[in-house]
């Protein structure tokens, strides 16, 4: 049963950093696996393929001495010295000034942004992440993704955010990356359950599991796995609906929403008799304001709007495209949304090392999946889904930038 006792348990036996494709991951994708068969669920897992790395050597200098700073995954292996570039800005003016340099960024590098870059002939790459205000020293291990890269690689390494500041007030001159990296293919996988109905038409939930490489991932996003085992639990005692309900707890979802998209392209077929996708992205802190982000019609924020209301339950729904799994079911013309407990950074943050599990309430968690339980079994047992299938095309417009198929306008 998903009480208070049961949510406890889950966070503590799931408290442990498990990223894409390693065995930490597919522990916790076998041990959501058991959960849902044990509600009553049929469930099995779907592997899917993944790009890997394993650094061998990484090394950062600056004007001969050693940095702390981890390679970046998937970025090739190799040296380059060169002339020290901090790009604050990255208009066309100060892209003009990479050439032959290595380049520190304030931001990640987006696949447009690592474009520009490359074509202006930077020859490496640093960013760096957490504060110069926090007491660790931390890296996240970051990656050059396919889809970012395009098979143009640049050597690329990651800092804390106090070298970087270091970095920059000392006025260093030449920096010196060296990588040495064995890429390889491996595995993530799925974790599918299911719940028959009377028709042919599915809703699909989703959730992913995956964690970054310092967090254990308690808000982001084991909280949403539990709701899909709340909602699970409280349609199977109502089933059946007229409309078969699939869960998708999802691996990989933190390098680029590599599971849901490895779903639905493998299932393209069958997402004709998708209704709607409903995803759960970080739910149930103690603080912060519960949210939906919807791609679909207008229609659907308006209904959301007044279920909150007729529920007493507080909800700030809106149109658009959320970085999460319901973003590459949207792209397959499936109606989609994503629901959400967005906490302020000084309260909840994620992808480091203070993503525990003291950011969440298990009375939240319940509280949370309650609503979208009935939220899902409105959907499911209506006479027909009211949410059109049709994407709009300000959505559409979201998704190709997205996905980057359109650069974003300034």
């Amino acid at each position: 049963m998903m009480n208070l006792t049961k949510i406890r348990k889950i966070l503590r036996e799931n408290d442990f950093v498990h990223t894409s494709g390693t065995e930490e991951e597919k522990k916790v994708a076998e041990y959501l696996m058991e959960e849902a068969q044990s509600l009553g669920a049929k469930a099995w897992l779907e592997p899917f393929a993944v790009p890997m790395a394993k650094i061998r050597r990484a090394k950062l200098s600056a004007d001969g001495k050693e940095v702390p700073a981890k390679g970046y995954f998937l970025s090739g292996s190799g040296s380059v010295e060169a002339e020290l570039c901090y790009l604050p800005n990255t208009d066309r003016i100060s892209l003009s000034d990479v050439r032959g340099k290595i380049v520190l960024l304030d931001s990640g590098a987006g696949h447009f942004l690592y474009q520009d870059l490359y074509e202006n002939g930077a020859v490496g790459l640093l960013t760096y992440d957490g504060n110069v205000h926090y007491p660790d020293r931390d890296i996240d291990q970051k990656e050059l993704r396919p889809y970012v890269s395009l098979g143009k690689k640049m050597l690329a390494m990651n800092m804390n955010a106090k070298d970087a500041f270091t970095l920059v007030k000392s006025g260093v001159k030449t920096v010196r990356i060296e990588i040495d990296q064995e890429e390889f293919d491996g595995e993530s996988q799925n974790v599918i359950a299911e719940i028959p109905g009377k028709s042919d038409d599915w809703i699909i939930l989703s959730a992913h599991y995956d964690t970054t490489s310092l967090s254990h991932g308690s808000y982001d996003n084991l909280s949403g796995c539990i709701g899909l085992l709340c909602i699970m639990e409280t349609l199977l005692r109502k089933a059946p609906h007229r409309c078969g309900i699939r869960f998708i707890f999802c691996g990989s979802e933190e390098r680029g929403l590599l599971g849901s998209k490895a779903y639905t392209e493998a299932h393209e077929e069958e997402l004709k008799s998708a209704v709607l996708n409903i995803n759960l992205d970080m739910i149930g802190t103690y603080m912060g304001r519960f949210i939906a982000c919807v791609s679909a019609e207008e229609a659907l924020v308006s209904y959301l709007r007044y279920l909150g209301a007729e529920l007493g339950f507080a909800i700030a729904p809106r149109q658009g495209v959320y970085s999460s799994d319901s973003t590459p079911f949207a792209d397959k013309c499936v109606p989609a949304l994503s629901f959400a407990r967005i906490a302020g950074a000084n309260q909840a943050t994620i992808h480091n090392r203070y993503d525990r599990i003291g950011l969440l309430s298990p009375e939240r968690i319940l509280s949370d999946s309650a609503f979208i339980a009935e939220f899902t079994r409105r959907m499911a047992d209506s006479a027909k889904c009211p949410v059109s299938r049709e994407i709009p095309e300000t959505v559409r417009t979201q998704l190709d930038e997205y996905l980057n198929r359109k650069r974003r306008k300034e």
